[in-house]
């Protein structure tokens, strides 16, 4: 019994699960407040337009009882506030979704920023030895995108010096050019034994 509420524990506590949890809370109670938009804020003001008691009134009787009163109808009102509804959670959720991932990319660029004004136990080596002020951010900055630019050099001077690969395209090239320099091309002795 123990060994089951151990890994109902783990699997409860899981960060997965928490967030899944939150995630339910928040979009309950954000499906209130955008309920309450649709059906005190805009509601009112369709509703008066259309010159109806309220959106959900709108129906077409489909059948009448004997005494006239309907009892079958087609409530297009409640589908329409429904649509209204479904759209404006999808634009607050559009909305939020574009705020959350400019913010996540604002945090990676200040990120990168960071890393790249701070420089690695190396790096601060390489400063040293070249006699560059470690407290002078400028100077910093500036050795270090002047060490990244080195670095960059070298790897494209070993990528340089590699033995180049030869894809299909090349072969294929170099069959052709063969082929072509093996074909007969009269020469000036060829011609003037045929005069």
């Amino acid at each position: 019994m123990r060994k089951f509420f151990a890994e109902f524990k783990a699997f409860i506590s899981r960060g997965n699960i928490m967030d899944m949890a939150i995630g339910v809370i928040i979009g309950a109670a954000f499906g209130k407040i955008v309920t309450s938009l649709v059906n005190d804020i805009l509601m009112p003001l369709v509703t008066w337009g259309l010159g109806a008691e309220s959106l959900s009134a709108l129906s077409i009787v489909l059948r009448r009882d004997a005494e006239g009163v309907a009892t079958l109808t087609w409530n297009y009102g409640n589908f329409i506030q429904t649509i209204i509804d479904f759209l404006i959670i999808a634009f607050c959720i559009f909305i939020i979704m574009k705020i959350v991932m400019k913010s996540q990319q604002a945090f990676r660029n200040l990120n990168n920023e960071i890393h790249k004004s701070n420089p690695t136990k190396a790096q601060k080596k390489i400063l040293k030895e070249r006699g560059i002020n470690l407290k002078d951010k400028k100077a910093v900055k500036a050795a270090l995108e002047a060490l990244a630019a080195e670095e960059q050099a070298k790897k494209d001077a070993e990528l340089a010096n590699q033995p180049k690969v030869e894809t299909q395209e090349d072969i294929l090239r170099d069959i052709r050019e063969l082929l072509k320099a093996q074909q007969v091309v009269p020469t000036e002795s060829d011609t003037t034994n045929e005069q």
